[in-house]
């Protein structure tokens, strides 16, 4: 998987999120990212993959490798048809959960990547839209 620069990977199990892990990470460093962003994108991968299996039992992850006049970049999409996020806005505070957790997902992810859409409807679901940019 070397090189890929673009994708698909199905998220359904615990296991699956290891995979998306594994792919953005081998994709990631392909591209061009140093050790430090990498992490930051396996972490935002991690978050949100954990999102789609823990909310909404299944979904798929898409990436694409982005490249644009003095940057690189890469794309990834986050998509479930699992029960939405009713209030994005608020989820996107920092400390806000509905899972018991820590409340810092979302909000994390935010911070880890360079640019982040999230569009949702209640019962209908999620996509997540995130991008992180270096220089070409």
């Amino acid at each position: 998987m070397d090189g890929t620069t673009s994708g698909e990977l199905p998220i359904k199990t615990e296991s699956d999120i290891v995979a998306c892990r594994k792919a953005i990470r081998e994709s990631a460093t392909a591209t061009g990212f140093g050790i430090t962003d990498v992490t930051r994108i396996v972490t935002a991968v991690s978050e949100l993959a954990r999102n789609v299996y823990v909310h909404a039992d299944s979904g798929v992850m898409r990436w694409a490798i982005l490249s644009m006049p003095g940057k690189v970049g890469i794309e990834l999409i986050f998509q479930d048809q699992g029960k939405g996020i009713s209030n994005v806005e608020q989820a996107m505070l920092p400390g806000y959960t509905t899972s018991k957790s820590m409340g810092m997902g979302l909000p994390g992810v935010k911070r880890l990547m360079d640019e982040i859409d999230i569009t949702s409807a209640v019962d209908v679901g999620t996509t997540v839209k995130v991008k992180k940019w270096t220089r070409a």
